[in-house]
């Protein structure tokens, strides 16, 4: 089972970052993805998630209006479109993986977003 995130860099502020997380070992199409930012010193934070089907969102309200997770099943991948970028989004970025039913949960490695000028 992998779960692994990719996209991360340096932005300026007002940028733009795409995440992609790429899922194999188990049925994708089954689970409730997420995405999640922990900053240093701090507790690690929901960012936006999506179910199986794609029909259910949800977004913190830090990033209401600013980001989108979208997933594509076929290719068993997530994402995280990020626009307008601030400092504060700062973060290491994870993707999570949660079957309902099951409540079986993995976790990706992570990737660094940085938001600076």
């Amino acid at each position: 089972v992998q779960l692994a995130e990719s996209g991360g860099g340096l932005v300026q502020p007002g940028g733009s970052l795409r995440l992609s997380c790429t899922a194999s070992g188990f049925t994708f199409r089954n689970y409730l993805m997420r995405w999640y930012r922990q900053a240093p010193g701090r507790e690690r934070e929901l960012v936006a998630a999506m179910s199986p089907g794609g029909g259910l969102l949800d977004y913190a309200d830090s990033v209401k209006g600013r980001f989108t997770i979208s997933r594509d099943n076929p290719r068993n991948t997530v994402y995280l479109q990020m626009t307008s970028l601030k400092p504060e989004d700062t973060s290491v970025y994870f993707c999570s993986a949660e079957h309902g039913p099951t409540s079986q949960n993995y976790w990706g490695q992570g990737t660094q977003v940085t938001v600076s000028s």
